[in-house]
């Protein structure tokens, strides 16, 4: 424990964010970091628990009270390296992580838990700025080659791990460029690709091989990578959208978020945005369905692209400004939370249900909502209408996209359709199949498909050396 009353003598304090009418007219991050001394100031207020119950609170289980111990030393470097032993991309966490562990401090029962997702990111950012951070090459190859489909979270941690022990590793992207709802869900405002980038060439200089442009189940057939390689490890995610079918949904200017988030993305990067029409919100009404990070990451486009208004729904009720602590702590809350992007200009209505797409020549105009009740039963005579040029449904994901792949190759589904492996093995029921991250788990946070892609690669290794050194 670094300074035994750090608590009580210091305040907390986190990372600012630059004034919204500066940060609306860019696509970059506008997160001002804290300074080396305001950091060091806030990792001496951790209390190293006898129980850190923030070592459960956060899925890779980052060994919290010992890296915050290290910056109050000022050892960034020790601090990196402990950091890193858990979790292979603490930049990506660092920013776009919820940051459960936060809720689990103790500190948290007065409301003031310890910054512990501004340090992290204060560490890493730190490593790379000093060149600490280089590829980790193995020392010897064991001759056993693998192949990562999907090059999300899951698929780069898999694949980092398993090519540290000297497999041979090949990861498979359908898209341009690796890295995911990385790269082409999250928008660049909340993390730019070259954080991606340089994570991508660092494994590349470990050994992996990246194959963009292959969607393995149309482009290679998912038969011949399993007769090619030792193991398969499956990290597609969970791409099928949650759809809205009600009256009018086939009205142009209806569409998916993850239609909508990917072509901004792609712009930002000087990419193709494909062969779908262009949608843009500016000079729109924009409604945007779901209330949870996707539908918050179309508001903070919507608004850069210009939007005229923008009006975010949700069918649950406002939850509470607070949570009991008694009843939740140390347990992740139900609690009213306000993005970066809702304080950009949007309207946020709850307990409202969508009943119909009006249309004016088979474009969108309006949605007919209804107000409902606990039970989410309408209220009656509680209809009204929203003026809506673009709606964008960000109601979560269902499942993986079962056509191609996964219906190839007959692995078991879940009653969820993901598909069907336990967190011991993480095999699937096709020999040499494992699978890992959204595609096993269903839809989910950055932080636990880094978690299931490393847990994965220890399974592999096991399964083919006998027995692994690497950490679940």
């Amino acid at each position: 424990m670094g300074k035994v009353t750090g608590f009580l003598e210091i305040d907390r304090r986190d990372r600012r964010y630059a004034p919204a009418s500066d940060r609306i007219r860019h696509y970059k991050e506008f997160v001002i970091p804290l300074s080396e001394e305001a950091t060091r100031d806030q990792a001496a207020r951790c209390m190293n628990c006898g129980v850190p119950y923030c070592h459960n609170g956060c899925p890779v289980n980052n060994q919290i009270p010992d890296f915050n111990d290290l910056v109050y030393r000022q050892d960034w470097e020790n601090a990196s390296r402990n950091l890193h032993s858990t979790n292979n991309f603490p930049e990506f966490t660092g920013r776009v992580c919820p940051a459960p562990c936060e809720a689990s401090c103790t500190l948290n029962l007065s409301d003031q838990p310890v910054t512990i997702k501004t340090i992290e990111c204060a560490i890493v950012d730190r490593a790379w700025s000093e060149g600490w951070l280089k590829p980790e090459p193995a020392k010897a190859k064991t001759g056993k080659k693998i192949a990562v489909v999907g090059s999300g979270p899951a698929g780069l941690a898999c694949a980092q791990q398993l090519a540290r022990v000297g497999h041979e590793v090949h990861v498979y992207e359908k898209n341009g460029r690796p890295g995911g709802l990385l790269r082409y869900g999250i928008p660049d405002f909340k993390m730019e690709k070259q954080l991606i980038d340089r994570r991508v060439e660092q494994m590349k200089g470990e050994g992996v091989t990246f194959h963009c442009n292959v969607n393995v189940g149309h482009d290679v057939k998912i038969d011949e990578l399993v007769a090619q390689y030792d193991a398969v490890a499956l990290a597609g995610g969970a791409e099928k959208p949650r759809d809205l079918p009600i009256p009018g949904r086939e009205l142009s200017g209806v569409h998916f978020a993850m239609d909508f988030l990917p072509q901004q993305n792609r712009r930002v990067g000087k990419e193709q945005i494909g062969a779908n029409a262009p949608i843009l919100a500016g000079g729109k009404h924009v409604v945007v369905i779901g209330g949870g990070d996707t539908g918050s990451d179309c508001i903070g486009t919507s608004v850069r692209q210009g939007a005229l208004s923008v009006t975010q729904l949700e069918i649950m009720p406002q939850p509470p400004e607070k949570e009991n602590k008694l009843l939740t702590w140390p347990e992740w809350p139900l609690k009213m939370r306000t993005s970066s992007s809702h304080e950009e200009g949007a309207e946020r209505e709850f307990a409202v249900n969508s009943v119909e797409f009006l249309g004016e020549g088979g474009a969108v105009k309006a949605l007919r909502c209804v107000r409902v009740d606990g039970k989410l039963q309408p209220i009656p005579g509680a209809e009204f209408d929203l003026q809506a040029d673009l709606v964008l449904l960000a109601m979560g994901f269902v499942s993986p996209v079962h056509e191609g792949m996964i219906h190839d190759l007959g692995v078991k589904l879940d009653g969820r359709g993901n598909v069907v492996a336990d967190t011991l093995q993480y095999k699937s029921t096709v020999e040499k199949v494992f699978a890992c991250g959204d595609m096993r788990r269903g839809q989910s946070l950055v932080v636990w498909a880094i978690r299931e892609g490393r847990q994965c690669a220890a399974s592999i290794d096991k399964h083919l050396m006998g027995e692994t050194i690497l950490p679940r």
